[in-house]
């Protein structure tokens, strides 16, 4: 295994890009609730903005066949450009490899439809092509089917692709619940759509601190860690 690939994630080693998040594909997935990839989706973003990623959003046949990229997703970048293609593999965009390159970091963060498109072929092009390493994040991204999803998600990591989900990718960036510059804006985050997680902090923060029902608990340390 290359030793850069046991290098954590960082916000100064760290680039994410969103695949196709528009409707028309999410109609198309059964492999996770489109509701909990959509939480899943914003939440990542979220987190980037939190930690200062540099984001790409690229989108494919919008006014065609897609459909408009999430608002939700939009509302985080509300100056992001909108990259269009017409290829399903956003590697063969050179609008796309350009603004990968800009951001001069080699861990690409991948959130996408579906996987077994879109998410694959761009995954392995850019790791064939380049010595980019590849995070692909499995619960914000989904296939046609389980099965879709399950092998594509197998064949891209035995490609040397590494599979995470949106809160591992969170708990990386923030590391040590010490640093507070991004702590509140953190905790704000898992609250919101963290699900089990989220509700374990509010229960501890306002039962166990006693920052009532609808207080913010600021400035503390250690949330509950999650199961």
């Amino acid at each position: 295994m290359s030793k850069s690939k046991l290098e954590v994630l960082t916000p100064s080693n760290s680039q994410l890009i969103f695949i196709d998040q528009q409707p028309q594909m999410a109609f198309g997935v059964q492999s996770i609730d489109r509701q909990a990839l959509k939480n899943n989706v914003v939440g990542l973003a979220k987190a980037a903005k939190i930690f200062n990623i540099p984001t790409i959003i690229t989108t494919v046949e919008t006014e065609s066949f897609s459909g408009h990229t999430y608002p939700e997703l939009l509302d985080v970048f509300p100056d992001a450009p909108l990259l269009e293609r017409t290829s399903m593999n956003s590697w063969d965009d050179q609008k796309v490899r350009d603004a990968l390159s800009r951001n001069n970091r080699k861990k690409i963060i991948v959130s996408g439809l579906w996987t077994e498109v879109c998410n694959c072929t761009f995954a392995l092009s850019a790791m064939h092509d380049t010595d980019y390493e590849i995070y692909m994040v499995a619960d914000a991204s989904g296939g046609t089917s389980v099965d879709a999803h399950n092998y594509a998600m197998d064949r891209m990591t035995q490609a040397g692709i590494v599979p995470v989900t949106w809160q591992q990718v969170l708990l990386e960036w923030q590391r040590d619940w010490a640093r507070k510059e991004t702590y509140d804006a953190v905790i704000a985050l898992v609250q919101e759509h963290s699900g089990a997680y989220g509700m374990g902090v509010d229960y501890a923060y306002t039962m166990v601190h006693k920052a009532g029902p609808r207080g913010s608990f600021k400035g503390e340390t250690l949330p509950p860690e999650p199961a």
